[in-house]
């Protein structure tokens, strides 16, 4: 019988836990604690299997009471699962350096509770049943000094069996890699029998890059004489499936306390990692059609927003109402409405494009997140999409069912520049449909001719803007993190109206680059910027590069080389002084003419740098293929390193791609010390960010780049 303990000083979960404890196993034993001190006592006199604690607990907190039972030695191996509701790591590491063997966050979810408290009474169970064999065969070889040599062999014999039905690969290495000794796991997971590989490199058994990457491992054990606990690996079984395993790995040593090998040892956890990948899917996506929920689509819009913050990238947000929901509903009933709703949403998946996402937000509302918008045009095409793929009669139950449906459009950043604007603006174009009868869609803005005049007049002030030289640029710094030293300025563009207002780029030039202006726009910059770091080197002021933003239009409308070398002999201007960005929108049109361009412009000695990298549907495979640089990897990733190991990793991964590729890396957004410790410790060479100063004023600038003028925080 299973033993497991639960301690926690509130009854209502002290009952929970114990109910979803009682389903583990069907012979399992389920005691309950309010008080840590009285539950020590409990156990001392009956050990349990399974130990499930409260981390935080009046009197003594839960990784105290985890020192208390590794103390005892009738306690000490028992596993340890603590339960919190806090979220921080430093909670996590406390209660690891005391002991604990797992952890759970609160509220519980039931089928993660019970797959990792199965595994691991599971493991207590083996790790009991190797303890009563090892007293066995301690008595036995107690027993007759005179069969003390049959003894052990019979001994070794009987741990290797025992070994052998322990559900983990267990296997031990020499110094050099060969294999000394596997269990039968082995086979099981690599349908192979492992007994034919010992003395062979680990490398027969496990594969060339699986192998490769055991004995890299193996030497830091023997190296550092210490060993590696509890990381996880994914391996392939026979069958192909991906399988997790937690590994870990021990120095191997003889008689005279030497180091001769290594011992590992792999639980497969892959049932936890199912669970675990179970449940990020239910908090994203929704239950009865499968579609990505509102969460989903939240996390999608913001990342969709700070791609956007140069205004080379819009989208267009769908809110889609079904028209006659409640009669479906109150007609066939619920069930037949919510088979209605799966269809619905089926229809609505098929209009899904690369970087759109196709949601249910509830009810019989849906949206459309469409993403790489060229105009408001494209917007209106894809509601009239909506309204095809819905026209058609819908089969439900053997019932002919119709529908239409009201959508509402806003658009960023002209409909808004943030999440809870551009929903509450979709919504009102949405109920605006849908009062005027349904079946149809409507843009915030009211309609298209109120749109059409408002983006004739921003013509026209763009037009008069770029006649009275309203346009001016601000400058961010760029830090090289090895000296300190500022080594760039990207060039920023501002509108400063008549009235003095300072207008950003979101504001104006998505509209320039539907009328055209942008390559008028886009030469001023390239000519002022250039012209203003000659003026900077002539008057010794330290400024390695210039870098500008280029637009997709620049080079679909002139020969960019052309007119750089035109302004490069105008301003005087070294060439390797300039560093064009290229967002990976431009790579993604012709690559090989937007290659022969790049190499013109590198041929002059011009620099080139991939700007926002991550946030397209480009790879470091058509980096390879380009004159580049340095890659800028974008903020939307730099801003959640703190918090997040999925952006930590994936940066980490970029910047060692990037390095063997010979690419300087620029971080983007860096805005507090412990960023920039990340990005330093990840390997970023260069940063860039509110952390060391915002987009500024020539002449502020200017000041900040001077010695006495630097108040920018240690680097």
């Amino acid at each position: 019988m299973n033993k497991i303990v639960i301690v926690d000083d509130q009854p209502i979960n002290r009952s929970i836990y114990a109910r979803i404890a009682a389903s583990v196993d069907a012979d399992v034993e389920v005691r309950t604690f309010a008080e840590p001190r009285e539950a020590l006592v409990a156990m001392l006199a009956d050990p349990p299997d399974l130990i499930i604690s409260d981390y935080k607990m009046p009197g003594m907190n839960g990784a105290t009471f985890i020192r208390h039972i590794r103390a005892e030695a009738s306690l000490a191996d028992v596993p340890v699962i603590v339960i919190t509701v806090f979220e921080e790591k430093s909670f996590r590491f406390r209660a690891l350096d005391a002991g604990a063997t797992d952890f759970l966050l609160s509220p519980v979810d039931h089928r993660e509770f019970v797959t990792r408290a199965r595994n691991l009474l599971r493991l207590r169970q083996q790790q009991l049943l190797l303890a009563d064999r090892a007293n066995s065969l301690e008595q036995r070889l107690q027993h007759s000094e005179a069969s003390l040599q049959q003894a052990v062999r019979d001994s070794s014999e009987r741990l290797a069996q025992v070994i052998d039905a322990v559900p983990a690969l267990i296997s031990a290495t020499d110094r050099e890699g060969r294999l000394l000794f596997a269990n039968d796991y082995y086979g099981q997971i690599a349908d192979c029998d492992a007994a034919r590989h010992i003395g062979e490199d680990i490398e027969s058994l496990l594969g060339a890059e699986t192998g490769a990457r055991s004995k890299a491992l193996d030497r830091l054990v023997i190296q550092n004489q210490k060993a590696i606990h509890s990381f996880e690996e994914e391996l392939t079984d026979r069958t192909g499936a991906k399988r997790f395993f937690q590994t870990t790995k021990s120095p191997l040593k003889n008689a005279e306390n030497e180091i001769v090998g290594v011992v590992t040892s792999s639980l497969d956890i892959s049932e936890r990692k199912s669970a675990e990948k179970h449940l990020r899917f239910l908090a994203h996506h929704d239950a009865l059609t499968g579609l990505p929920n509102r969460t989903y689509l939240t996390e999608r819009m913001s990342q969709e927003i700070a791609r956007a913050r140069r205004g080379d990238r819009r989208f267009a947000l769908h809110i889609i109402d079904l028209d006659n929901f409640k009669s479906v509903n109150d007609l066939m009933g619920h069930s037949c409405g919510d088979a209605f709703l799966v269809a619905v949403a089926k229809r609505l998946n098929t209009l899904k494009r690369a970087g759109y996402v196709v949601a249910r937000l509830g009810g019989d509302e849906f949206a459309i997140l469409q993403t790489g918008l060229r105009d408001s045009a494209s917007a209106a095409v894809c509601a009239e999409e909506i309204a095809g793929v819905l026209k058609a009669v819908f089969d439900v139950d053997g019932r002919p069912t119709v529908t239409s449906a009201s959508v509402g459009i806003a658009i960023h950043p002209a409909d808004g520049e943030d999440i809870e604007d551009l929903v509450r603006h979709a919504d009102l174009a949405m109920y605006k449909a849908k009062s005027e009868g349904g079946n149809q869609h409507r843009f915030f803005a009211a309609d298209m001719h109120v749109r059409a005049g408002l983006a004739a007049a921003l013509d026209s002030d763009l037009r008069r803007a770029m006649e009275r030289g309203e346009f001016e640029l601000f400058y961010q710094p760029q830090i090289r993190l090895s000296d300190s030293a500022v080594v760039g300025a990207e060039a920023l563009i501002r509108w400063r109206r008549e009235d003095g207002t300072l207008v950003s780029p979101a504001g104006f030039l998505p509209r320039a680059e539907e009328n055209g202006m942008i390559v008028a726009i886009n030469e001023w910059v390239l000519r002022t910027a250039a012209g203003q770091a000659a003026a900077w080197k002539r008057a010794g002021l330290s400024v390695e590069r210039i870098s500008i933003n280029l637009s997709p239009v620049q080079f679909q409308r002139q020969s960019l080389p052309l007119l750089v070398t035109q302004i490069l002999t105008e301003t005087g201007l070294d060439p390797r002084c300039l560093d064009l960005e290229l967002t990976e929108t431009i790579l993604m049109q012709d690559i090989e003419q937007v290659a022969a361009q790049l190499h013109h412009l590198r041929g002059l000695g011009v620099q080139i740098s991939i700007d926002d990298f991550g946030t397209g549907f480009s790879s470091l495979s058509y980096v390879k293929r380009l004159p580049v640089d340095r890659i800028k990897i974008d903020q939307s990733f730099v801003r959640d390193l703190v918090s997040d190991p999925s952006d930590r990793a994936i940066v980490s991964a970029v910047v060692n791609l990037a390095h063997s590729l010979d690419l300087v890396v620029v971080a983007e957004g860096v805005e507090t010390a412990e960023q920039l410790e990340i990005v330093r410790a990840i390997g970023c060479e260069e940063v860039q960010g509110y952390y060391f100063g915002r987009p500024m004023p020539t002449r502020d600038f200017e000041r900040f780049i001077q010695p006495q003028g630097r108040t920018a925080n240690a680097v």
